[in-house]
């Protein structure tokens, strides 16, 4: 019993469990058929039908088998919540015992949020050979930079063997292409032993085109008359969807130690349901891990401030942060001149937009606020937002896949990274930022047919949505998605990171980290709301003050090539780029930064 008790803890309504040392339990929820067997290696077994549309078997079974379902016509199908799969989603499943890894770093319990310095990476081209275990051997450089957390884009099995990932259908199975299960426990594992967090990308909110079997078995799983920007919705108002969801979160966090998911598109995430998926989700991982940190983060276009509330004492009610889309589309504008697509919206008012996300975490489409009036409402902490330059989505969706350090300048592209990791909100870099890799990354998977040509086809769309297409470009010159030279030519260049330029950028790196460990990480651990004032600068130029308690944090950055006048700052600085005449004469070269911190 004790063998169930920890492999079954995280996994008790979907999918295949050990009961004992030679014994396995099998569960599928197929409300449309009639009869369901298990082919466990080879030979047929049939299922017990329950009440509800599930059907169960426990039978003797040991890690390494290989399994699937046959249904009623014949058919064989994945396990949906298989944890490992032979070759793809509509290969045999194999049968994982979560007992045996043995971790190294079995007394880890996290770090508070407020430490939080994140690296995002994609497994398949963040090392040459696109796996797990070639990632574990390069988070010391990461380490070495002051990162703190990683964020993995979604690795849940997809089809084909390249992808962003965002296309999963089996959700507990680590693609096969980057490794085993153990080879994902192992990463996580020596991240811990870097005292870095790994926090994984998880999409809830729609299956992937191809090969998800479950609409001809469950076909209640979806909302087929309420779509999402990729497909049908899924019908969490079914029992037996809400814990294959919540499972699969509790899965990833207990099987593999996961320090945080980071939810994709929540917005697309609807439930007629109270409390809503979303909630009982949160409040059941709160419930199942009280004694570690575990960090709850949000993609969410509808920007509610509901998800990521806070209890008295600071303590996250239901989400610890979301990313702050608001403050990237502003700077970006401001960096670039792009004002195509998602950037549009923020081509007026720019820098009020600037200023109004940096200091509260939102930027309002309200004109004509009064500068320094405190902003009242439902405010949430600086660490509920999570800020970036770039992440895959703004690289990726690019025609070209372009990173920031290819558009902008040396010298700004330095103040607009330093603004990135003395703000108070969470720091996030997409991987190559460290050392500035200047390698495109590029859109790309591996589909064929009419698929394969409508992603063609959608290229352009997304490419205006994100900077437009460059001058003269036409369809004929972007990079094949399903090419995979794409794919290819979007792996990190390490030799980078090993030259004098890459090696100086990376101190850079970790000069703003240890500057954030030292005098921001501990602001962040006070009590309460900071109070905020956006002082008055002329446009390219931007002035916020943050107090919390007897502690102010002051930021004055010039993103312009001009000298600009802005407010003195009285405490000690901190870090300073041209800003040396801040101080006292109030003046600040561009393009310059200075932070400080008094004590009032």
């Amino acid at each position: 019993m004790q063998r169930e008790q920890s492999s079954g803890l995280f996994r008790k309504t979907w999918g295949a469990s050990f009961t004992s040392a030679d014994a396995g339990r099998f569960r599928l929820w197929a409300p449309d058929e009639r009869a369901v067997s298990l082919i466990l290696n080879g030979a047929a077994h049939e299922m017990q039908a329950l009440d509800g549309g599930w059907f169960e078997l426990s039978v003797k079974a040991q890690a390494g088998d290989r399994y699937c379902f046959q249904l009623s016509d014949g058919s064989l199908i994945a396990d949906p919540a298989s944890s490992a799969q032979q070759s793809g989603p509509s290969g045999p499943s194999i049968l994982v015992d979560h007992c045996a890894y043995r971790w190294e770093t079995s007394s880890w319990r996290g770090r508070p949020w407020g430490e939080a310095i994140i690296c995002e990476l994609h497994t398949g081209t963040f090392t040459p050979e696109g796996t797990f275990r070639a990632a574990g051997e390069r988070l010391a450089h990461l380490a070495d930079a002051g990162i703190t957390a990683i964020e993995i884009m979604p690795v849940a099995q997809y089809p084909g063997m390249r992808g962003w990932g965002y296309d999963g259908v089996l959700h507990y199975a680590p693609h096969h292409a980057y490794g085993t299960p153990d080879d994902l426990k192992a990463f996580v594992d020596a991240a811990h032993s870097l005292g870095i967090m790994v926090l994984l990308d998880v999409v809830y909110n729609h299956f992937g085109p191809e090969e998800n079997a479950l609409p001809r078995y469950a076909a209640g799983f979806f909302n087929t008359d309420r779509a999402t920007p990729w497909g049908a919705s899924i019908a969490f108002e079914q029992d037996a969807v809400r814990r294959y969801f919540i499972e699969n979160a509790l899965y990833w966090l207990g099987d593999f130690r996961f320090d945080g998911l980071r939810l994709d598109a929540t917005e697309q995430i609807r439930d007629s349901r109270e409390p809503h998926i979303l909630v009982e989700m949160a409040r059941e991982i709160r419930e199942t891990f009280p004694e570690r940190h575990v960090h709850l983060v949000v993609e969410d276009a509808h920007r509610r401030r509901s998800l990521v509330a806070r209890k008295s004492r600071g303590i996250p009610e239901l989400f610890t942060a979301a990313w702050n889309d608001d403050l990237h589309n502003a700077l970006h504008v401001a960096a670039t001149g792009e004002t195509k697509g998602h950037y549009q919206p923020f081509a007026v008012d720019t820098w009020w937009k600037i200023r109004e996300a940096m200091a509260e975490g939102f930027a309002s489409p309200a004109e004509g606020k009064e500068i320094s009036s405190p902003w009242t409402g439902d405010r949430v902490p600086p660490q509920a937002r999570v800020n970036f330059l770039q992440n895959h989505d703004q690289v990726g969706n690019r025609a070209f896949g372009e990173r920031l350090a290819s558009l902008v300048g040396e010298d700004l592209m330095r103040v607009l990274t330093a603004t990135l990791m003395l703000v108070p909100q969470v720091p996030l870099l997409f991987m190559g930022e460290e050392y500035g890799e200047t390698q495109p990354f590029c859109f790309f998977a591996d589909y064929q047919g009419q698929i394969a040509e409508a992603i063609r086809s959608g290229r352009q769309r997304e490419a205006e949505n994100f900077g437009g297409m460059p001058h003269g470009a036409t369809m004929a010159d972007l990079p094949d998605p399903l090419d995979p030279r794409t794919f290819a030519s979007s792996k990190l260049q390490w030799d980078r990171a090993e030259s004098p330029a890459g090696r100086r950028h990376v101190a850079f790196i970790r000069e703003l980290a240890d500057i954030r460990q030292r005098h921001i990480a501990p602001l962040l651990e006070k009590p309460g709301l900071p109070d905020h004032r956006i002082l008055p600068t002329d446009d390219g130029l931007v002035a916020v003050d943050w107090q919390f308690g007897s502690s102010v944090l002051q930021l004055r950055i010039n993103l312009t090539d001009e000298a600009g006048a802005v407010p003195p700052i009285i405490g000690q600085p901190i870090f300073t780029m041209s800003g040396e005449r801040a101080a006292t004469a109030g003046e600040l070269p561009g393009p310059g930064i200075v932070a400080a911190v008094a004590r009032v």
